[in-house]
Parts: structure tokens; sequence; C-alpha cells
């Protein structure tokens, strides 16, 4: 059992669950993530960013400003510092709670999903870093990588460096690098005007296909059988996750064999919290 900073007392165990296959669909979709606009899809969804911190700013201002007036060691700074970390604690499950039922659904509605992988501790750096942290990107696919798994999709990462910004998504030409001001241009081969979320979308479902059509040939060529997706991502039984097939380290059991190391669909940590606690 664990207690956080505003005083939430949270117990963790592991729990076993069969894998919730779903029927198999159609359709397939490329994600592009952004700051202004979470998430474009390319059949055209586009599903606008909430900017939870953003909008909790003004209050944990005050409350911040609040805790830095109280004297150091007193109990009135330990109150004051339990609230900022409450409010803390309000946005991040908040966020949690959108990741959650957005990824679900695209989960639902796609046989595959491909994003980018994005050099999210690198942009962290920048001038964006509050607008990149309130995003969640990171947890976002995280949770895209594991609901595949548990429910018998496709998920599937491109290369941080596939131009999809700079490449029309109907003749293929690139037509260079652009800034991030820029959000519509007009290709100078075919004369088709993009927008630059739907088309960086569109190139990433592309880039997606490939990348699992040549994995499949190169898998089908030295006669090696490819490894289902379900495999491809997913938890040991001692609750330690493995993603896209690299199982994370863990300590090796006593007289454990090649059979107990294999990451089991489905299961993993459930968390509880303990008391149930009323946030005024």
């Amino acid at each position: 059992m664990t207690k956080d900073a505003c005083g939430r007392y949270f117990l963790s165990f592991v729990v076993e669950t069969e894998p919730d296959i779903l029927p198999e669909l159609d359709t397939e979709v490329g994600i592009d993530l952004g700051l202004s606009t979470f998430a474009v899809l390319s059949d055209g969804t586009r599903i606008s960013s909430p900017k939870f911190l953003r909008r909790a700013e003004k209050k944990l201002k005050r409350l911040q400003r609040d805790l830095s007036r109280k004297a150091k060691g007193s109990k009135n700074r330990t109150k004051a510092r339990i609230k900022v970390a409450r409010q803390h604690a309000r946005v991040a499950d908040r966020r949690r709670g959108w990741h959650h039922k957005a990824s679900t659904q695209i989960i639902r509605d796609n046989q595959a999903v491909y994003v980018e992988d994005l050099a999210v501790s690198g942009l962290a750096r920048t001038r964006l870093a509050k607008s990149v942290h309130d995003a969640g990107w990171s947890a976002f696919v995280g949770m895209l990588a594991y609901k595949a798994v548990k429910h018998g999709r496709y998920f599937g990462k491109i290369g941080r460096f596939e131009p999809t910004s700079q490449v029309c998504s109907v003749c293929g030409i690139k037509d260079g690098p652009k800034p991030l001001h820029v959000r519509e241009w007009t290709c100078k081969e075919c004369g088709t005007v993009h927008d630059r979320d739907d088309n960086a979308a569109q190139n990433t479902l592309a880039a997606g296909r490939a990348d699992r059509l040549n994995a499949s040939q190169s898998a089908g060529k030295t006669r090696a059988k490819v490894p289902a997706q379900r495999v491809e991502a997913g938890t040991y039984r001692d609750g330690h996750t493995t993603v896209a097939g690299i199982p994370a380290s863990r300590p090796a059991a006593p007289g454990a064999g090649s059979e107990s190391r294999r990451p089991v669909a489905g299961s993993g940590h459930a968390h509880g919290v303990l008391p149930p606690m009323s946030w005024s």
C-alpha cells in the first residue's frame, strides 16, 4: 500500500484476465497527434484537445501563491501543500479518464491503428513543454498499444523521421519542410490543397501499412512465424510489461524456464484507492 502527495492510499495487486477479442473489421486508421487539435484521424475525425492543465492554471496559481506565503514547517503550509497536490491530482485523473475513453473508442472502431513515434522528451525541452505535458501523448499511445493487444487489434508505430507533413498524400511528391504556422498548403506537382494534419494522418496510415506488409514479407522469406498481435505487447504473470515484443527488465525467478517468461495478454496491475475520499 502506498500514499501519494495529496493523501490518497493505493493498493496494488495482480489480476489475470482473459483477452476480450472484438469482431474483426475492415477499417484501419492513421493518427496524427498535435497540440491545438489533440488527434486527427485519417478518416477525417478530429479530436479536440481538452487542455486540462491550461483550464486549471488559474486555480493552481492561486493555490501555489497561498502555499508560498505560509511559514516553512508550519501546519498551515502542510495544509496548503496538500491542496496544491490535490488540484494536480484532479488534473491528472481527468486527463487519464479522457485518454481511456478516446483510446477505447479508436480501438473498437478500427482493426489496425498506426501512430508516429514522437520524440516527446525532446519536445518537452522546448517552449512548447507545458502544452506537450498537458497533452499526454505517451500515456495515450501506451493505452492504444495495450488495448490493441487486449481486443485483438493491430497497433503499429512508424519512424519519427518519416516526413508525414512534407509528402503529398495524393501524388507522393515531397514538397519540403514547413513551419508550424503553415496549416494548409498546395502541392506544386498535382495542385491538391492539403490540410496539414489531415495529410499527415493519411501519410501515417500509408507508412504504417507499408511497414506491416514489409514485416510480413520478410517473415515469409525467412520462414519465420509472424508473432500474433496479442504477443507483441502484454504483461508478464508477475505484472512486468512488454511492448512491441521487447520485455521489460525483471529479476529472474529461481528455476524459471522459458515458458514462464512469456508475456500473458490481458493480465496486469489493477489499482484500488483506499479509503474513499471526498474531494471538495
